[in-house]
Protein backbone atom coordinates (compact mmCIF):
# COMPACT_ATOMS: atom_id res chain seq x y z
CA UNK A 1 0.00 0.00 0.00
CA UNK A 2 1.52 3.69 -0.85
CA UNK A 3 1.91 6.64 1.54
CA UNK A 4 -1.68 8.32 0.04
CA UNK A 5 -3.21 4.93 0.22
CA UNK A 6 -2.37 4.52 4.19
CA UNK A 7 -3.38 8.38 4.29
CA UNK A 8 -6.10 7.67 2.76
CA UNK A 9 -7.65 4.19 3.29
CA UNK A 10 -11.21 4.89 2.11
CA UNK A 11 -11.41 7.99 -0.60
CA UNK A 12 -14.99 7.82 -1.60
CA UNK A 13 -15.81 8.10 2.52
CA UNK A 14 -13.26 11.17 2.59
CA UNK A 15 -14.82 12.68 -0.47
CA UNK A 16 -18.51 12.29 1.41
CA UNK A 17 -17.39 12.74 4.93
CA UNK A 18 -15.30 16.31 3.24
CA UNK A 19 -18.69 17.51 1.47
CA UNK A 20 -21.26 16.75 3.65
CA UNK A 21 -19.16 18.90 6.26
CA UNK A 22 -19.02 21.40 3.86
CA UNK A 23 -23.18 21.73 3.15
CA UNK A 24 -23.69 21.01 7.20
CA UNK A 25 -21.60 24.15 7.24
CA UNK A 26 -23.02 25.66 5.06
CA UNK A 27 -19.42 27.69 4.33
CA UNK A 28 -16.19 27.48 2.37
CA UNK A 29 -13.93 29.39 4.52
CA UNK A 30 -10.55 28.17 5.33
CA UNK A 31 -11.81 27.26 8.81
CA UNK A 32 -14.16 25.36 7.67
CA UNK A 33 -12.33 23.70 4.81
CA UNK A 34 -9.27 23.10 7.02
CA UNK A 35 -11.69 21.30 9.64
CA UNK A 36 -13.39 19.54 6.62
CA UNK A 37 -10.34 18.01 5.60
CA UNK A 38 -9.40 17.04 9.21
CA UNK A 39 -12.34 14.83 9.62
CA UNK A 40 -12.47 13.42 6.07
CA UNK A 41 -8.38 12.24 6.79
CA UNK A 42 -9.13 11.34 10.38
CA UNK A 43 -12.72 9.49 10.74
CA UNK A 44 -11.61 6.91 7.83
CA UNK A 45 -8.07 6.14 9.72
CA UNK A 46 -9.68 5.73 12.42
CA UNK A 47 -12.74 3.40 11.66
CA UNK A 48 -10.71 1.12 9.53
CA UNK A 49 -10.72 -1.54 11.69
CA UNK A 50 -14.00 -1.58 11.70
CA UNK A 51 -14.41 -1.62 7.54
CA UNK A 52 -14.76 -5.56 6.27
CA UNK A 53 -12.89 -5.88 3.21
CA UNK A 54 -14.18 -9.28 1.83
CA UNK A 55 -17.88 -8.20 1.09
CA UNK A 56 -19.35 -10.15 -1.32
CA UNK A 57 -22.77 -9.83 -2.49
CA UNK A 58 -23.85 -13.20 -4.21
CA UNK A 59 -27.57 -12.11 -6.18
CA UNK A 60 -27.59 -8.58 -6.93
CA UNK A 61 -30.67 -8.74 -9.01
CA UNK A 62 -31.90 -10.06 -5.36
CA UNK A 63 -31.20 -6.86 -3.83
CA UNK A 64 -32.86 -4.99 -6.16
CA UNK A 65 -36.08 -6.66 -5.74
CA UNK A 66 -35.72 -6.62 -1.91
CA UNK A 67 -34.92 -2.85 -2.02
CA UNK A 68 -38.19 -2.32 -3.81
CA UNK A 69 -40.27 -4.45 -1.77
CA UNK A 70 -38.93 -3.08 1.82
CA UNK A 71 -39.65 0.92 0.18
CA UNK A 72 -43.20 -0.73 -0.53
CA UNK A 73 -43.50 -1.82 3.06
CA UNK A 74 -42.56 1.06 4.27
CA UNK A 75 -44.84 2.95 2.37
CA UNK A 76 -47.45 0.31 3.56
CA UNK A 77 -46.31 0.23 6.90
CA UNK A 78 -46.14 4.20 6.97
CA UNK A 79 -50.30 4.70 5.64
CA UNK A 80 -51.53 1.11 8.60
CA UNK A 81 -50.06 2.56 11.42
CA UNK A 82 -50.97 6.48 10.60
CA UNK A 83 -55.11 4.52 10.25
CA UNK A 84 -54.26 3.16 13.93
CA UNK A 85 -53.54 6.08 15.35
CA UNK A 86 -56.86 7.41 13.77
CA UNK A 87 -58.80 4.72 14.89
CA UNK A 88 -57.56 4.60 18.62
CA UNK A 89 -60.53 5.17 20.33
CA UNK A 90 -62.26 2.31 18.41
CA UNK A 91 -60.13 -0.46 17.72
CA UNK A 92 -57.00 -0.44 19.76
CA UNK A 93 -54.10 -2.66 17.84
CA UNK A 94 -53.14 -5.61 19.28
CA UNK A 95 -49.39 -4.73 20.08
CA UNK A 96 -46.73 -7.58 21.40
CA UNK A 97 -43.84 -9.21 21.72
CA UNK A 98 -43.03 -12.18 19.05
CA UNK A 99 -40.11 -14.35 18.92
CA UNK A 100 -39.11 -14.82 15.50
CA UNK A 101 -36.93 -17.94 14.95
CA UNK A 102 -34.11 -17.10 12.36
CA UNK A 103 -31.68 -19.21 10.02
CA UNK A 104 -29.83 -16.36 8.93
CA UNK A 105 -26.31 -16.41 10.16
CA UNK A 106 -24.24 -13.75 8.16
CA UNK A 107 -23.00 -10.88 10.59
CA UNK A 108 -24.14 -8.45 7.06
CA UNK A 109 -27.33 -9.71 6.85
CA UNK A 110 -28.14 -9.61 10.44
CA UNK A 111 -27.30 -6.16 10.27
CA UNK A 112 -29.55 -5.24 7.11
CA UNK A 113 -32.01 -7.52 8.57
CA UNK A 114 -32.27 -5.25 11.75
CA UNK A 115 -31.82 -2.19 9.32
CA UNK A 116 -34.99 -3.00 8.12
CA UNK A 117 -37.20 -3.38 10.58
CA UNK A 118 -36.09 -0.12 12.12
CA UNK A 119 -37.24 1.09 8.99
CA UNK A 120 -40.32 -0.16 8.63
CA UNK A 121 -42.75 1.78 10.73
CA UNK A 122 -44.64 -1.16 13.33
CA UNK A 123 -41.90 -3.14 14.23
CA UNK A 124 -39.05 -2.49 16.53
CA UNK A 125 -36.06 -5.15 16.72
CA UNK A 126 -35.84 -5.96 20.53
CA UNK A 127 -33.34 -8.63 21.41
CA UNK A 128 -31.12 -11.01 19.33
CA UNK A 129 -30.62 -14.08 20.84
CA UNK A 130 -26.91 -14.79 21.97
CA UNK A 131 -26.64 -18.03 19.76
CA UNK A 132 -28.38 -15.74 16.84
CA UNK A 133 -31.32 -18.29 16.15
CA UNK A 134 -34.08 -16.10 17.36
CA UNK A 135 -35.28 -12.83 17.32
CA UNK A 136 -37.24 -10.48 20.01
CA UNK A 137 -39.39 -8.05 17.85
CA UNK A 138 -42.25 -5.67 19.16
CA UNK A 139 -44.57 -5.58 16.40
CA UNK A 140 -47.25 -2.76 16.80
CA UNK A 141 -50.47 -4.57 15.45
CA UNK A 142 -50.37 -8.46 14.95
CA UNK A 143 -53.85 -10.87 15.14
CA UNK A 144 -51.82 -14.51 14.08
CA UNK A 145 -48.28 -14.32 15.45
CA UNK A 146 -47.52 -17.51 13.06
CA UNK A 147 -48.76 -15.34 10.09
CA UNK A 148 -46.51 -13.00 10.89
CA UNK A 149 -43.48 -14.84 11.56
CA UNK A 150 -44.06 -16.78 8.12
CA UNK A 151 -44.43 -13.57 6.07
CA UNK A 152 -41.17 -11.69 8.03
CA UNK A 153 -39.21 -14.67 7.25
CA UNK A 154 -40.42 -14.56 3.32
CA UNK A 155 -40.22 -10.83 2.68
CA UNK A 156 -37.09 -10.20 4.65
CA UNK A 157 -34.96 -13.20 5.45
CA UNK A 158 -35.34 -15.21 2.63
CA UNK A 159 -33.94 -12.87 0.39
CA UNK A 160 -31.06 -11.68 2.93
CA UNK A 161 -30.09 -15.18 2.82
CA UNK A 162 -29.77 -15.26 -1.00
CA UNK A 163 -27.89 -12.04 -0.68
CA UNK A 164 -25.09 -13.13 2.02
CA UNK A 165 -25.18 -16.53 2.09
Amino acid sequence: MTFLGKLVPAPLLSAALFALWLALARSTSVGQVVLGLGLALAVPLLTSTLRLTNVRVRRPLVVVRFILRVGYDVLLSNFEVAWDVVRWRWRRPRSKFVIVPLDLRDPLGLAALSMVTTVVPGTVWSELALDRRALLLHVWNVGDEGAFVARFKARYEEPLREIFE
